[in-house]
């Protein structure tokens, strides 16, 4: 696989919740729209490392970590036809690009998420994950 995935674009993923995951569940039940929060891609071997966050229309519980989508980023992300929207920041699906078997081959992006709004969303994820976030390990 080819193809550059860049922090802030959207594509379509069956992103396995962390609940799902401590069900015993190794799949996702559905493609979801997800936002690349980081593409690193390594010296050794070229590989592409994603830490993929799930995009949701279902209002979040007061115990997860999200921010809303406005309006605007929303249709930046080819996600309009959602009245509203939330980014889950509290959990991730961590993916290798070249060795996924989620990631569909040559697939396009959605859209993408304006920087200033990126930069907000890494931020929260990064604060996120060094106090508790949850890696969802994809690539076994």
């Amino acid at each position: 696989m080819s193809r550059e995935y860049r922090p802030g674009e959207i594509v379509t993923y069956p992103y396995l919740w962390a609940w799902q995951q401590d069900r015993g569940e190794t799949e996702g039940r559905k493609e979801r729209p997800v936002c690349v929060v980081v593409a690193v891609r390594s010296d050794r071997g070229g590989l592409t490392h994603l830490a993929l966050l799930a995009i949701t229309s279902q209002p979040p519980r007061a115990d997860r970590l999200t921010l809303e989508i406005p309006e605007m980023e929303c249709r930046r992300a080819g996600l309009s036809d959602l009245k509203r929207a939330w980014i889950v920041v509290d959990e991730y699906n961590y993916d290798i690009a070249e060795r996924s078997y989620y990631l569909e081959p040559g697939q396009d992006s959605l859209g993408r998420f304006s920087k200033p709004f990126m930069m907000r969303v890494a931020a929260t994820f990064f604060e996120s994950t060094r106090r508790s976030g949850h890696r969802i390990n994809r690539v076994d």
